[in-house]
């Protein structure tokens, strides 16, 4: 019920967001008429067609996206007739004949009656049409979509958040609709008033046939209701756990439930598969996580200590893989990550997330840990709080009749992208270059799943990114066509990541990284070389830049000198 509310919630929040504007006046064109036959039917032809396009986008891949865009095709079609209806009469004539036959017209002649069948159409028109600004409440519903695959509960949740929008609308509508009868009554304007609202549903399609819905809006939107949006979470949702909140020494710890199954696992590594009643007797860690999560690598040293100083101590730690991108359900790419991280452990893959579901697992990485009896007795969420998470390993083995266990803590010397963060609080957010997530993206209009050429701005402000060459941008990454393109990203951070992957044929891509315009020399990271020049061999996480001396901004650029890339996630540290 509370993510129904948050959902609700966020719809209600997109009228303060300026990437609404294109769709008003199609809201609008229809205020003078009964609100029961017109203005209703048509938010709820908005909502639900909005609700389904999004579902399937979500889940149903690349077709459903060519799909939706023929879709707005013809929709944008419709309703600038229904603006050149609005401006003209005798257009409205002309354009109304063909929709007798069929018992719909887009205007209402004098002495028929208002059509509840044509509203809704205008709604479903309009909801092909409407792309909400991808906030963080929306973000989070279309994740979940993705992670947790088709559901009843999917769809009622973009169906909340498109019923928390048609209800802000539907309040506007009603206080807009008493407004024009008003001004007609007392100016006479009802003419002018009718061509005015014809010229803005003209103006809405225009600004949604050049993208501006998708664009400068979306960033203007974003800046405007993008941290209400995240107040609203924060305030809401659990958050991870933290050294102040782990149980004190002495303190009994609480049991949380029952070890789930281990049988949705889609393959095992370093493993026969292992079941919850195997396992009885021994002391479990559960470690969620993925290979190109810099969470989970920073985390990752220590699971691994944890595993080797206490496996012959009685306990067993589990590694279960949720992929975040579709190159991590591949088990090939999965097992040479694990082995080239040095992972020993029992790692369970889980790429239809049953494992995930069945603890209700929300994040990367997530440590449950499990007693000697199959219950779970504590979990931790994200980095952190290691010493802590050590003694809670350590009391259930005593519990579980373990002795002599080794003293002290595993080390917290760890280089690489392994190192902890910088503990920069205003450094960059994580940053999805596919469109399904994206944020503060200025390089105009992005194409969908479709090849475009992209130019990056003169300036750029903080967290601000751009894409530059000709790329064809997915849901989840972004593939360059044509040698030469760029990635520009004004950061603040001591490190910077970037989620990269050869083209499908696997071939090597060449890259060359600058800062502020110069080869990085001593702050360049891991992967690149004093020059700022690397290669991509395969899909994982690369460390670009590491600076040497503290976490200032900089304006970031890598070239790729060869085409084919896919690149996915900017994250830093």
């Amino acid at each position: 019920m509370l993510v129904l509310i948050i959902a609700y919630l966020g719809g209600v929040l997109t009228i303060l967001s300026p990437c609404i504007l294109p769709v008003l006046p199609f809201v609008f064109a229809r205020s003078d008429r009964p609100f029961k036959r017109n203005g209703l039917p048509m938010l709820l032809g908005m909502a639900i067609t909005f609700a389904a396009v999004a579902t399937l986008a979500a889940l149903g891949g690349g077709w459903v996206i060519h799909a939706n865009q023929y879709g707005r095709y013809v929709a944008m079609l419709v309703l600038a007739f229904l603006g050149l209806a609005l401006l003209s009469t005798r257009v409205a004539e002309w354009i109304s004949r063909p929709f007798v036959a069929l018992g719909g017209r887009l205007t209402r002649q004098a002495g028929e009656r208002d059509s509840i069948w044509a509203s809704a159409g205008l709604g479903v028109a309009t909801g092909l049409l409407w792309a909400p600004c991808a906030g963080p409440i929306l973000g989070l519903l279309l994740t979940g979509a993705a992670l947790n695959g088709a559901s009843v509960q999917t769809t009622l949740l973009l169906l909340t958040y498109a019923a928390g929008a048609a209800t802000s609308l539907g309040l506007a509508l009603l206080l807009g609709g008493k407004v024009f009868a008003l001004m007609k009554r007392s100016l006479g304007a009802g003419e002018w008033v009718r061509r005015g609202l014809g010229a803005l549903v003209l103006c809405g399609v225009a600004a949604i046939a050049l993208g501006l819905d998708t664009g400068l809006l979306t960033r203007v939107s974003l800046a405007s209701t993008g941290g209400i949006e995240q107040k609203l979470l924060d305030a809401v949702r659990p958050a991870p756990v933290n050294a102040a909140t782990v149980v004190k020494p002495g303190e009994p710890l609480p049991v949380e439930g029952e070890l789930p199954s281990l049988a949705g696992a889609t393959q095992w590594l370093n493993s026969p598969p292992l079941t919850a009643q195997s396992l009885r007797g021994k002391v479990v860690l559960v470690d969620f996580w993925t290979y190109s999560c810099i969470n989970c690598l920073r985390s990752l040293p220590y699971v691994r200590g944890w595993a080797d100083k206490y496996k012959d101590h009685g306990l067993v730690v589990i590694g279960v893989h949720a992929p975040e991108f579709a190159f991590e359900k591949d088990p090939a790419n999965v097992a040479k990550a694990v082995k080239d991280l040095g992972v020993d452990y029992p790692v369970a893959l889980d790429n239809n997330y049953a494992i995930w579901q069945g603890f209700n697992n929300q994040y990367w990485p997530a440590h449950y840990f499990i007693d000697a009896q199959g219950r779970i007795r504590h979990h931790h969420f994200g980095e952190g709080a290691y010493p802590e998470s050590e003694d809670v390993i350590r009391r259930l083995l005593s519990e579980a009749g373990y002795k002599n266990l080794p003293g002290g803590y595993v080390s917290a010397d760890h280089r690489g992208v392994e190192a902890a963060d910088s503990g920069d609080a205003t450094r960059s957010p994580e940053t999805y270059v596919g469109y399904a997530r994206a944020r503060n993206f200025v390089s105009g209009r992005v194409a969908h799943d479709d090849a475009w050429n992209y130019r990056a701005p003169d300036a750029l402000g903080t967290n601000q990114w751009s894409l530059d060459g000709r790329w064809n941008v997915h849901a989840e990454n972004a593939q360059l066509l044509q040698a030469g393109g760029r990635i520009v990203y004004r950061f603040r951070g001591r490190d910077l990541h970037l989620v990269l992957g050869p083209a499908s044929d696997g071939k090597p891509v060449r890259f060359r990284v600058t800062l502020d315009g110069k080869a990085p020399g001593a702050d360049h990271g891991m992967d690149t070389d004093a020059g700022g020049n690397g290669v991509i061999t395969g899909q994982r996480l690369y460390q670009l830049v590491r600076q040497a001396n503290g976490s200032g901004e900089r304006v970031f650029e890598i070239t790729f000198l060869d085409p084919g890339v896919q690149a996915f996630a900017f994250t830093f540290g």
